[in-house]
């Protein structure tokens, strides 16, 4: 079989919060000895790679921001292989927009060809007002990703996919979710490690997204339950992982 590659969740698999998860500093240093490639998938659209990789070195995890892949990037990549040179109305931090200016976009509430929907520190209702109009005006909905919600250090808040819902129910048209499961998310990440489906591995720690993302783009799947999962829920599904294990540090690499 060979060696095999690497598309490992980030949140509930290598951190949780402010802390890493025990093993997960060994399980990356273990890929680095053996130089595995690997990506660090995350389905936040907010921060560059070079910032979560300077988050992630501050806590012990030996990652450089190339090897970090986010659904920002894949929805840059999305843009530029369906309209090159495009231009669009974007709500999102600097993650995603530095990454559709660096895929050579415009930037702009006039006319733009697509409307695209990240995750924000603060979702202002203007913005929303501006989206909702330009979507029905025929701007194109992209979303990076349909997480209903996410962690912050005070508990739950509103991630991308509820924001989602808002414009979808006041214009009437779907978004197209770019990152996980969404299996362009992982053709993606595939293309940018320059790796095939048939020899990477696809750990995650949610069934509905990293599991299934996997499972569809032919990758064999890891659950670790390190994070939403949990051991009870995994039958339900109609797909399963090809293994289990409780953290990263305890996948036989």
């Amino acid at each position: 079989m060979g060696t095999k590659n690497y598309l490992i969740d980030m949140d509930g698999v290598l951190i949780s919060g402010r802390k890493i998860i025990p093993g997960a500093d060994q399980f990356i240093d273990k890929l680095s000895a053996l130089n595995i490639k690997f990506l660090v998938l995350t389905n936040n659209s907010m921060y560059t790679p070079g910032d979560l990789a300077h988050r992630l070195r501050s806590m012990g995890l030996n990652i450089t921001k190339e090897q970090i892949f986010t659904s920002a990037l894949a929805t840059a990549r999305f843009l530029r292989g369906q309209k090159p040179a495009g231009n669009a109305y974007v709500i999102g931090e600097s993650g995603l927009t530095e990454a559709i200016h660096d895929a050579g976009y415009i930037l702009t509430n006039i006319e733009p060809d697509y409307m695209v929907l990240g995750e924000t520190f603060a979702y202002n209702f203007e913005h929303i007002k501006m989206a909702v109009r330009l979507v029905i005006q025929g701007a194109r909905f992209i979303a990076t990703n349909p997480d209903a919600n996410g962690p912050s250090d005070g508990g739950l808040v509103p991630a991308c996919g509820a924001m989602a819902a808002l414009i979808e129910k006041a214009s009437g048209r779907s978004p197209f979710f770019i990152g996980k499961p969404n299996p362009i998310m992982i053709r993606s990440a595939l293309n940018y490690l320059g790796v095939h489906s048939e020899n990477t591995v696809m750990v995650g720690d949610r069934m509905d997204t990293d599991i299934l993302a996997g499972t569809e783009s032919g990758l064999e799947t890891i659950l670790v339950l390190s994070g939403v999962t949990k051991i009870d829920e995994i039958p339900a599904y109609p797909y399963q992982p090809r293994s289990i294990a409780q953290t990263v540090n305890e996948i036989e690499i």
